[in-house]
């Protein structure tokens, strides 16, 4: 699931880790159809969506190894 905080934060929370991460670095600047990393390394790839899709959303994203 990718979401905004209050803050303006994107974070990834991927539920079979149990893990929330902040979104630290982006492919593309509107988030869609590229890789994310999150704090603590790990690289998502995310699916191509919409740059207007509303947050929060569930997504496949796909961990890239490292």
């Amino acid at each position: 699931m990718i979401r905004r905080s209050s803050e303006g934060v994107l974070s990834a929370y991927v539920p079979k880790k149990d893990l929330e991460e902040p979104i630290v670095a982006m492919e593309h600047p509107h988030l869609w159809g590229g890789v994310v990393t999150l704090a603590n390394g790990w690289k998502l790839q995310l699916p191509d969506l919409a740059a207007q899709t509303a947050l929060p959303i569930t997504v496949e994203a796909r961990k890239l190894s490292e």
